[in-house]
């Protein structure tokens, strides 16, 4: 099971980040966060945010 992080935890990864019901259940809505910053309050209380789809960084610049 998928580590799951509470609202206002700060993000540990840039990536997609999909909200989870009360009980673990998929809602099917992502919210975009940065790394460092603040998961974003969920619609309804109890839910929780785990990550979906991390950010693929390029590498190297310039090339």
């Amino acid at each position: 099971m998928a580590k799951t992080y509470k609202p206002g935890e700060k993000a540990p990864r840039s990536g997609q980040y999909e909200i989870t019901g009360p009980r673990g259940g998929p809602t099917g809505i992502e919210r975009t966060v940065t790394k460092g910053e603040p998961l974003p309050p969920p619609l309804k209380s109890g839910q929780q945010y785990k990550m979906a789809d991390p950010t693929k960084h390029g590498g190297k610049k310039g090339k």
